[in-house]
């Protein structure tokens, strides 16, 4: 899974720290985010940052081709 806040936030305009206020997380949590280390995002955080963003989850979210399935605790 490939994020791709960077992108948006560079052709929105905004500032990561306006972001991240707008949603309601930390800058931190944000950078997390931004730089693909987060492991989930919870369903309101993504809806605030569509909602900020004016753009869908799919705009957020890539999964891309070869990448390595990460066990669950399911599995």
């Amino acid at each position: 899974m490939v994020c791709h806040l960077d992108e948006l936030i560079e052709a929105r305009g905004i500032t990561g720290a306006a972001l991240a206020e707008q949603v309601g997380i930390t800058p931190v949590n944000l950078s997390v985010l931004r730089n693909n280390r987060a492991k989930a995002v919870r369903f309101t955080t993504l809806t605030a940052l569509c909602r900020a963003l004016d753009c869908q989850p799919g705009d957020l979210f890539t999964v891309e081709p070869g990448e390595p399935n990460e066990p669950t605790e399911r599995d």
